[in-house]
């Protein structure tokens, strides 16, 4: 019998059954348990772990009908022959890879460097620390307001989802498809609020609007081909173009949006985020919108339409996806429903010309086939039984709160700051006063525990203007904003 001390420390959020199984399988697989001895006994495992008896027996037997162990009557439970000591390390040793007298340089690490093709390592996001849940006032952009996700409602849709059908479509590899149910829900029911109206074979399923971009820019850029960037912009747009070895051409930003000039003429490909820019979160005025749809025309150009925020918008008239007033396929659009919904859900999707989606699907099916497709039913009936709108009704209100709330603090508490963006953005693009330093701004701030996001990372250009930094709001309470900002304004003066 072992007769060794096994301890666990149990996280309070999870199952105890979940954790204890995880536990074991680790042990088991690191040969932590003799062949010849039986595991502890459920009664001394439960005692160790201060849990249930019924606990551990469960999960003892589920190993059983998985194979890591074996019953002997009246003695207890055993590893299986396959996870004993030697034929582990048999195993193992059939895994290692050969080594050849006749190449005796082939020994030790493979030293990767001198292999890399890319170094996608060196390219960096939006730069905030990992551990920004523990400051007590983050004002970052791109997370959701958790305590809104309609949880109960998600689980009633994977519930009903698993119940409802004897052979689920989802079990099976579907090669290049996607869920038909998803599709036609966005094609009637979300797309059109874009004043978008496509056909099925005009829409493919992402892994999120990034994982489209990637795409994109995978099938359509390579060396030398010229593409127009918003200066400032999408950190990751840059990222994925320069990949792809494309000419960045970089196009400045004013209160309208992305101008519209001569130097855009020699571009390929002219990626816009025109519902609500990014980073400033300005929305492109309806006279420049046709001026950009009247460029792409005269220049034979592709216009990509990142409408990341769709759903978030709450200006008193929004505009209409620029897509909407694409009569001539020149225009890709994409987008999810991840900002309102759950960014770690990453599903987005794409609205092309036919022609471009088919290639963009077959590219897709070489990288992953398909996104998952129980989370695209399980999506489409959220959509389809209106849970989706009545969380999107909630989401904005919350929104709208939270937005109203910082908007006023910022006029009222936050000294000599100017601040710009349309009404409906889901951050405020600030310029703080002449002489201040935004990224030793945000150092200073962080040890107060508050956080923001300096602005220069989001240029391009050599020597990037200091002073912008942007705010978030979704993922700070309603109490903490005003004190945030008193904190932040004491922290600025003292710059």
């Amino acid at each position: 019998m072992i007769d060794h001390f096994y301890h666990l420390n149990f996280d309070q959020q999870r199952g105890l059954q979940e954790q204890l199984r995880e536990s074991l399988v680790s042990a088991i697989l690191a040969g932590g348990f003799p062949q010849d001895e039986p595991l502890p006994s459920c009664r001394r495992l439960s005692q160790q772990l201060s849990v249930s008896r019924n606990t551990v027996a469960l999960v003892y037997e589920s190993l059983l009908d998985n194979g890591y162990l074996v019953s002997r009557p009246r003695s207890g439970y055993y590893l299986h022959p396959d996870y004993c000591g030697s034929q582990r390390e048999g195993a193992l040793a059939r895994l290692a890879p050969a080594h050849s007298d006749a190449n005796p340089q082939a020994v030790g690490a493979p030293g990767w460097g001198g292999r890399f093709k890319l170094q996608p390592s060196l390219r960096h996001g939006v730069l905030r620390p990992s551990n920004w849940q523990r400051f007590t006032y983050p004002f970052i952009y791109g997370q959701p307001i958790a305590d809104l996700f309609p949880l109960e409602r998600w689980r009633e849709v994977s519930r009903n989802s698993m119940r409802n059908e004897r052979n689920p479509e989802w079990l099976r590899d579907s090669h290049d498809q996607d869920d038909a149910m998803l599709i036609e829900q966005l094609r009637t029911r979300v797309l059109p609020k874009r004043g978008i109206w496509a056909g099925a074979d005009e829409i493919l399923i992402t892994l999120g609007s990034q994982n489209a971009l990637y795409l994109l820019a995978t099938l359509l850029m390579s060396k030398g081909t010229r593409v127009a960037l918003e200066n400032p912009g999408f950190g990751d747009a840059w990222n994925v173009f320069d990949l792809q070895g494309a000419d960045i051409h970089l196009q400045d930003v004013d209160e309208q949006g992305m101008r519209v000039d001569e130097r855009l003429n020699s571009c390929e490909y002219l990626y816009v985020t025109p519902g609500h820019q990014v980073p400033t979160g300005v929305s492109m005025s309806a006279a420049r919108r046709s001026q950009l749809l009247q460029q792409i025309r005269q220049h034979d150009q592709i216009l990509i339409e990142d409408d990341y925020d769709a759903e978030l918008n709450l200006d008193s008239h929004p505009q209409p996806a620029l897509k909407a007033s694409d009569s001539s396929g020149r225009v890709v659009y994409m987008s999810s429903l991840s900002k309102a919904f759950s960014p770690g859900l990453r599903l987005g999707y794409l609205v092309a010309d036919a022609e471009l989606v088919e290639e963009l699907r077959a590219l897709r099916r070489l990288m992953y086939r398909h996104p998952p497709l129980n989370n695209q039913r399980m999506l489409a009936q959220f959509l389809a039984q209106g849970h989706y709108d009545a969380h999107l009704r909630r989401f904005r209100e919350e929104h709208g709160r939270r937005r109203e709330a910082l908007h006023g603090a910022l006029d009222s508490v936050l000294e000599g700051c100017r601040h710009v963006s349309s009404a409906g953005a889901g951050a405020f693009w600030l310029s703080a006063p002449a002489g201040i330093d935004s990224q030793r701004l945000a150092w200073a701030a962080a040890q107060q525990s508050v956080l923001i996001e300096p602005g220069a990372q989001f240029f391009f250009n050599e020597g990037p203007p200091q002073r912008y930094f942007r705010m978030g709001f979704h993922a700070i309470d309603v109490p903490l904003i005003e004190p945030g900002i008193r904190l932040l304004n004491e922290v600025l003066q003292g710059q």
